[in-house]
Order: C-alpha cells, then sequence, then structure tokens
C-alpha cells in the first residue's frame, strides 16, 4: 500500500524588520526645506519655534532640530536674543554649486548614453511630456516637479544614482533662485528645447553630444539670477533691503496663477 505523501508544514513565518516610525524632527525638517526651496517660506521671512511646534503638536526639541539641519544648508539663519529667519540666498554658494552640479551632471549623462535602452528613452519621454503640459498650464510646481525628475533619472540611468543625490543637496541655492524666477521667466520653453536636445543625445547614444547637450542646459541656468537681484535685492545675502518701485515681484512657486508676470 502506497502512503500518500504527508502534507507538507508551512516553513515559518521570517520576522520582519522592526518598523521605524520617522522622526518628529525629520519630517519638519522635510516640510520646512520644500516650503523654503518651493519659495513658500521667501528669505528672509521670520521663522517661529512656537508658533512651528504648536501647527505640528510637538515640543519645540524636534523643532530645534530640523532648524539646526536646516541651517547646516544655509537655508536658515538663527540669530541669538534676535530669532530665527529663512537665509537669504548667497550668491557665491550658488555659484559653487553650479559648477558641482555641471562636473557631476555631465559625468552621468555620459553614462547614461553607454546604458540607456529605448525603454528608458520612452520612459524620459513620458517625463518630458508631463513637463510640457505642465508648462501649457502654467503650473509651476508641476513644471519644476517634472525637471527635477528629468535629472534624476538621466542620474540613475548613469548606473550611479548617489550623483543625483549630492547634486541635490548641493545645488539647493540654485533651485530656490530658480524657483523664485521661474514664473517671472521667458525661459521656460528654451528648457523644455534642451531637455528634449540631451534626450535626443542619449537616444542616439552619442556620449559626446550628450556631454554638449547637458553643458549647454546648466551653463543657461544662471543668466536669470541677474533679472532676479535686479528684481528683488532683498532676497539675496547683502541686497538691498526694499525693491524698487516698478520692479517686478518673484512669486512663490506654489503661489495661485493670477496675476503671473507675462511671459
Amino acid at each position: 500500500m502506497v502512503k500518500s505523501p504527508a502534507t507538507p508544514t508551512p516553513a515559518p513565518a521570517q520576522p520582519r524588520g522592526p518598523l521605524r516610525a520617522i522622526p518628529a524632527s525629520a519630517r519638519i525638517y522635510d516640510m520646512l526645506r520644500e516650503c523654503i526651496v518651493g519659495g513658500e517660506m521667501l528669505p528672509g521671512a521670520s521663522v517661529s519655534e512656537k508658533e512651528l511646534a504648536e501647527r505640528h503638536q510637538v515640543s519645540r526639541t524636534p523643532i530645534r532640530e530640523a532648524l539646526l539641519r536646516l541651517a547646516e544648508e544655509r537655508l536658515i539663519d538663527i540669530f541669538p536674543q534676535r530669532g530665527t529667519f529663512v537665509s537669504r540666498i548667497n550668491v557665491e554658494a550658488l555659484r559653487d554649486g553650479m559648477v558641482i552640479r555641471e562636473a557631476l551632471e555631465r559625468v552621468a549623462v555620459r553614462r547614461a548614453s553607454a546604458r540607456v535602452s529605448d525603454a528608458d528613452i520612452a520612459e524620459l519621454r513620458l517625463v518630458l511630456d508631463r513637463q510640457e503640459m505642465s508648462e501649457r498650464a502654467r503650473d509651476w510646481a508641476g513644471f519644476h516637479a517634472g525637471d527635477e525628475e528629468f535629472h534624476r533619472r538621466v542620474a540613475i540611468l548613469s548606473g550611479h544614482p548617489n550623483l543625483w543625490r549630492v547634486a541635490r543637496q548641493e545645488k539647493v541655492q540654485i533651485d530656490r533662485c530658480r524657483v523664485l524666477h521661474l514664473p517671472m521667466s521667458g525661459r521656460r520653453e528654451m528648457v523644455m528645447q534642451e531637455h528634449r536636445a540631451i534626450l535626443d543625445a542619449l537616444a542616439a547614444r552619442d556620449p559626446d553630444a550628450a556631454d554638449r547637450a547637458m553643458a549647454e542646459h546648466l551653463g543657461n541656468v544662471l543668466p536669470g539670477l541677474d533679472e532676479l537681484l535686479r528684481a528683488r535685492p532683498d532676497y539675496f545675502e547683502g541686497g538691498a533691503q526694499s525693491t524698487a518701485e516698478g520692479a517686478p515681484a518673484a512669486i512663490p512657486l506654489r503661489a495661485s496663477r493670477s496675476g503671473e508676470a507675462a511671459r
């Protein structure tokens, strides 16, 4: 008599690693950083520990920890006995960040051109299509997010995703300047053309063309600085503390689309 095979005993469930809650200081840091870079908290604005603690229903300790991290990134200025303020944009740090960003992203795009697949190219086209839709809708937050996503994906395709992590950290002052200038700028259409040129070079698997296209694109990032300096010198370290009458006001990235400056 043949015995039926024994029913296999289920393997014991493997214990999972502990679920770690995100510390309050990290959550508040991320929120404040996004608000500062996105232009919702403008340069020179006062920051109240008490108000933040009440809004997020936490003690002042995680608020202070978040503010100290932001101070290390030169996004917050803490003056004992005077108060805490959103830092004004440091032009020297901005220019340094541009040099670092260009070095990292040109390496990334050259390496990506040797690794990219047809499916990768199709995904990048979708990113640019969404960015173009945001531009047409005058959705500046969406436009900037599309810009970030395009460059992030190029870094990932290079096989060195940490290049983008470093670039993102070093270009924070550039981003502040760009998002404040974006609604004033007529450069958005040019950004799209430059992104398409980078994508065409990647699709052709041509590292030299990709490098040239990226260099040209990044070389056009800072010219808008002069316009913003004239319009809002009070946004910059050492700048005048008032805007000349009639000068165009920079608009926070997520501000209402009404009253947008002429394109």
